[in-house]
């Protein structure tokens, strides 16, 4: 059986809190929502990351890039 429904929805303000791969935000009605997620080499990578560095381990700048001024 279909059913067929006719919405009018207005929406004054909309926080999102988070977002993940295969996050669902739907409005209105709908009869099944199937989750999928697809994974895409779109850099064309043809060999694994490389190992993150511990935190301080020799990062690239060791200072901010923009000068901070402390609290007045």
């Amino acid at each position: 059986m279909n059913f067929y429904i006719q919405q009018s929805i207005q929406i004054n303000l909309i926080k999102i809190e988070g977002i993940t791969n295969s996050s669902v935000f739907q409005i209105g009605s709908a009869g099944i929502i199937k989750p999928v997620s697809h994974l895409s080499n779109t850099g064309g990578f043809i060999g694994p990351a490389p190992q993150p560095r511990p935190p301080g381990a020799g990062t690239l700048q060791e200072a901010p890039a923009v000068p901070l001024v402390p609290p007045t």
